[in-house]
């Protein structure tokens, strides 16, 4: 199984319905696969470090169980420090169940078979990260007098404490970093099924619009892609690396919600893209560019600066913007996103939400750093 691909995970005598019957006062452990998928890295952002995974559960037994709190530890020599604990109404928006309607007050409660996604979000220190961490997860079986709460340790789960620093993906600015780095993101939650398996490349990608002085993305008429101010502008290979894979030709969309030129399959929704291997398991996505303007081919190596093509609407886009993100694999939906830091930005502003309640404030330079949501940043021109 390629690195990329594997699985850290932990399963409880998961064994097929009906369960095997057991001698009377058997105390055993819930019958919950536990699963963290991808590893993950300290990220920096914002004066802060955090760590952003994911743990998959699924009930194997046939009895509802009921999540009541999450709790993440370090763990190594020094024994068991607990860092992190999710319970109550954080728990619920902490909570996803893939493919159900399932109200927001009743994601904790999982029938048998139900998988539960948790999505963790955690502030470490950035001098002292954890070298390895370990989920325990609280489960509740039964009601009334007869219920009775479990828990369940998984695996201890190594970090990697040094996200790879990479030069800027663009010039100048101002930049407003959408749907950016933030727990609640559609980038950090769209959990992707590629090839049978559940995948986030998007984990830390960053959709960039430019903004003018009026925090608008365009002047004049809106449907006119060469009006909006992020159009046409240089994509930049954000380090050394050798070009793996291309997309062009693919038309442009009349900028609005709706609107797209093509029908969005795996291979349009990028639209125009160039991937870029980084080495150390590392690719950079450069998506939505404008056709007919990639400056590279597939086996070019290029160098930090470069550009490799011209923003644009392309693809699955609603207004001409960037959208880069870095992975571990050759494959924009069908890898794991990872995270990295910028040498040094502007911070300029910040933005209530995208494109809108946009502030402008005095440039502040930060250092080490990933963008965040609704930063409005500037790069070195």
């Amino acid at each position: 199984m390629p690195a990329a691909r594997r699985a850290f995970y932990l399963t409880v005598l998961a064994a097929a319905a009906p369960l095997p019957a057991f001698g009377q006062g058997a105390a055993l452990p819930p019958f919950v696969e536990l699963r963290v998928i991808k590893p993950p890295t300290v990220a920096s952002g914002d004066g802060a470090s955090f760590l952003a995974y994911e743990v998959h559960l699924t009930n194997f037994a046939a009895q509802t169980m009921t999540l009541k709190k999450v709790e993440v530890a370090a763990v190594g020599e020094g024994g068991r420090r607990v860092l992190h604990t999710v319970g109550d109404s954080t728990l619920l928006r902490s909570l996803t169940r893939p493919g159900t309607q399932t109200p927001p007050a009743e994601r904790t409660k999982l029938a048998g078979g139900a998988r539960a996604v948790i999505w963790l979000w955690m502030p470490v220190d950035r001098q002292t990260p954890p070298k390895s961490v370990e989920t325990r997860v609280f489960l509740e079986q039964g009601t009334g007098d007869s219920a009775r709460t479990q828990e369940l340790d998984g695996p201890a789960i190594p970090v990697a404490t040094e996200a790879p620093p990479i030069g800027p993906p663009l010039r100048g600015g101002v930049w407003l970093v959408g749907n950016g780095p933030a727990p609640e993101t559609g980038h950090r939650r769209a959990l992707i099924p590629i090839g049978g398996t559940p995948s986030i490349a998007q984990r830390f990608a960053i959709d960039y619009v430019r903004v003018g002085d009026d925090h608008r993305t365009f002047t004049g008429d809106s449907l006119k892609n060469a009006n909006y101010h992020a159009y046409g502008q240089d994509a930049l290979a954000v380090a050394d690396g050798i070009v793996v894979a291309t997309k062009d030709s693919i038309p442009e969309n009349v900028p609005g919600i709706n609107s797209r030129a093509v029908t969005i399959t795996l291979e349009t929704v990028g639209g125009n893209h160039v991937i870029v291997d980084l080495g150390g398991g590392r690719y950079a996505f450069y998506a939505h560019l404008q056709p007919g303007s990639l400056r590279v081919k597939r086996g070019d190596k290029v160098r930090t600066g470069q550009v490799v093509g011209l923003v644009g609407n392309s693809g699955n886009s609603t207004e001409p913007h960037l959208h880069f993100h870095l992975s571990d694999g050759n494959s924009p939906l069908g890898s794991e996103g990872i995270p990295y830091i910028h040498q040094s930005f502007e911070l300029v502003g910040r933005c209530a939400r995208f494109g809108s309640g946009c502030e402008r404030s005095a440039p502040a330079t930060r250092q080490r750093e990933l963008p965040m949501a609704n930063m409005l940043v500037r790069f070195p021109q």
